[in-house]
């Protein structure tokens, strides 16, 4: 990962480890699938991708736009490799009927040059406020999630547990806590 690129990736595995699974919501980690991820923006009635952003702005300003808005401003999302493909995946679907409601929250990040399993302290400062808006475009789309009871998982375990993978840390992190 390039450093603060992972951020998409620690808040899917931050979500799950602490929250309850809801029954109308699949959780992907989208970071490596490409564009694989058509398929879901056909097959499902809303995706919500979240990863780094290159808007104009300081580290941790957040933006939320949908398929309309991005293709509109295309020009300030295409800096990046990722944003790129995001862009080309909706134009090509929205050629299909089938496409569903494509939500995109993304986060201005410090360092995407260095290849590091971390993020910045300037980054992770702000992951609760992207964790926030997600939460919040998830309740605007019909979907509450329940906090769990146990003890959190925090951001710093998730990203160390990515650093120095185990099986058992994906399969059950609760010994992190």
């Amino acid at each position: 990962m390039f450093h603060d690129e992972g951020l998409g990736a620690y808040l899917v595995k931050y979500i799950e480890e602490n929250y309850e699974e809801h029954p109308k919501l699949t959780i992907v980690e989208g970071g490596t699938l490409g564009f694989t991820l058509m398929t879901y923006y056909q097959e499902y009635d809303k995706v919500i991708v979240v990863g780094t952003g290159s808007k104009i702005g300081p580290v941790g300003t957040i933006s939320s736009e949908n398929s309309e808005q991005v293709m509109a401003n295309s020009t300030s999302t295409r800096r990046t490799a990722n944003e790129v493909e995001i862009t080309m995946m909706i134009e090509i679907c929205s050629f299909h009927e089938d496409m569903g409601e494509v939500q995109l929250i993304t986060m201005v990040p410090h360092d995407i040059i260095d290849v590091k399993n971390a993020m910045t302290p300037e980054a992770l400062e702000h992951m609760p406020s992207l964790v926030d808006e997600t939460l919040y475009e998830l309740k605007e789309s019909g979907i509450e999630l329940t906090r769990k009871k146990s003890d959190e998982v925090s951001f710093e375990n998730i990203i160390e547990a990515y650093a120095n993978p185990k099986i058992a840390d994906f399969t059950d992190m609760s010994k992190l806590i």
